[in-house]
């Protein structure tokens, strides 16, 4: 899904069989293991075989390509609320009749962002209202959740606050994990001294965002005044776009000697 969503959309959302098998050997992966994949990604709808000019290939479904477009907007820009900028409030309730409605639910509030306030309340800093209103939507999900806007008054300090509604702690772990596997990545393109390996760049660079794209999701954004002392947040971001300014345009040209 990497590879589609750097790739693929830039030209028309299609790649041949031939092509996925070639780079997803320099990413150390087997034929057998991509036509598998692929076939997976077929199943849920996000895949669909397409021959162009006689050759075998598979193209982004448009409900793939929303998706794709949603997450370029959470992935690689940084977003960071501010203390006076409120709150967006999803009170839920869904019939014991659709268990699995409210699990999805709950689980597209969770990768949105949001914290748990007690049971059917949940919250996220404003600036994820309208996010959530379209995630809501698209999933068909609306019908279960009425959304608001507020401030909070009390009586616990919002720092403390934050602390309850989401696992902070756990976030921070999962970013110092990202800057302890991918910090030596770094430091060896720096020292390479303008070795062109497009090869290793392209590489390097899928295995970087596949490791990055889950992270601004479980991320809300919060103001900088409600987080812990020295968040890794910080330091993953600022090394993940160090990364991407480096190996982008590389790992590009390799694709694209790929495709020819």
């Amino acid at each position: 899904m990497t590879i589609y969503g750097l790739y693929a959309r830039e030209v028309g959302g299609w790649l041949s069989v031939s092509s996925l098998i070639r780079l997803m050997a320099e990413l150390g992966v087997d034929e057998q293991a991509v036509r598998s994949s692929i076939s997976r990604l077929k199943r849920r709808g996000i895949l669909e075989s397409e021959r162009i000019d006689g050759r075998a290939g598979y193209a982004l479904s448009a409900h793939a390509r929303e998706i794709l477009a949603a997450g370029d907007r959470r992935i690689f820009r940084r977003r960071r609320g501010t203390l006076d900028e409120g709150w967006v409030l999803a009170v839920f309730s869904v019939p014991e009749s659709e268990r699995r409605r409210r699990h999805t639910l709950r689980s597209r509030l969770s990768w949105l962002g949001f914290g748990s306030v007690g049971p059917g309340v949940w919250i996220a800093p404003a600036h994820l209202s309208a996010e959530a209103r379209d995630v809501l939507l698209r999933e068909e999900l609306a019908e279960y959740v009425d959304l608001f806007e507020g401030r909070y008054l009390g009586f616990a300090t919002a720092p403390e606050q934050v602390a309850r509604w989401w696992d902070l702690e756990s976030l921070d772990a999962l970013y110092a994990q990202f800057c302890s596997d991918h910090e030596p990545v770094l430091a060896r393109w720096r020292a390479s001294r303008g070795k062109d390996e497009t090869g290793m760049a392209f590489a390097d660079y899928v295995r970087v965002l596949t490791a990055w794209r889950r992270l601004p999701y479980l991320d809300p954004g919060l103001a900088p005044e409600l987080l812990p002392r020295d968040w890794s947040g910080s330091r993953a971001a600022d090394l993940f776009f160090a990364l991407r300014r480096r190996l982008e345009e590389p790992s590009h040209r390799f694709v694209e000697g790929v495709r020819q």
